[in-house]
């Protein structure tokens, strides 16, 4: 641990070199936060909602919501927390800052299978809802709602929000250690 005099701290912080690693783990707090807070919004609200209400509802209020989520705050904080984790364990690698390398390099690994679900099966599932068209010019409403597996993306969904989750966890372990390094 090193400690600084005021006039040393002050140019430390002056360059940098000690704030860049706790604010990049800061953001990466915050946006894995906020992912942690969309999916969850998905699990214990949107779906149940939506689960209750006829196909043309689900069919249309879905597709609205896909296509309003996809925009530039939503792919900043979804892309930002994996590569803002990243960052936060590279420029931990530091003998005084390794400590933080299990939690943050645990809070990476816990994102990273959120994404890749998140890729692999809700952004399909999400996609084949879209190419369904518009709903009031669709013919069977109940097989569209059926051939978007509903439930296979709401037990998904709950798997993004408790990675998610977890990593936003151990990333509030890790800053609660690099604060006590100070």
């Amino acid at each position: 641990m090193t400690t600084y005099s005021p006039p040393e701290a002050a140019s430390v912080a002056a360059n940098g070199t000690q704030l860049l690693p706790g604010t990049v783990l800061a953001a990466a707090i915050l946006t894995t936060g906020l992912m942690a807070g969309v999916f969850g919004l998905y699990t214990h609200t949107i779906m149940p909602g939506l689960r209750h209400t006829d196909d043309r509802t689900f069919v249309g209020a879905f597709q609205s919501m896909d296509k309003a989520i996809m925009n530039r705050w939503f792919m900043a904080a979804f892309l930002g927390a994996l590569v803002l984790t990243g960052l936060a364990a590279a420029l931990h690698f530091s003998a005084d800052r390794r400590n933080l390398l299990p939690w943050i390099g645990a809070a990476f690994a816990l994102y990273l299978i959120a994404v890749i679900i998140t890729m692999a099966v809700n952004v399909p599932l999400n996609d084949g809802l879209k190419a369904a068209g518009d709903p009031a010019r669709i013919g069977d409403l109940a097989a569209v709602r059926q051939h978007f597996h509903e439930a296979r993306w709401s037990a998904w969904n709950l798997v993004r929000t408790l990675t998610s989750t977890a990593a936003f966890g151990c990333l509030i372990a890790a800053a609660m250690l690099h604060r006590g390094a100070k």
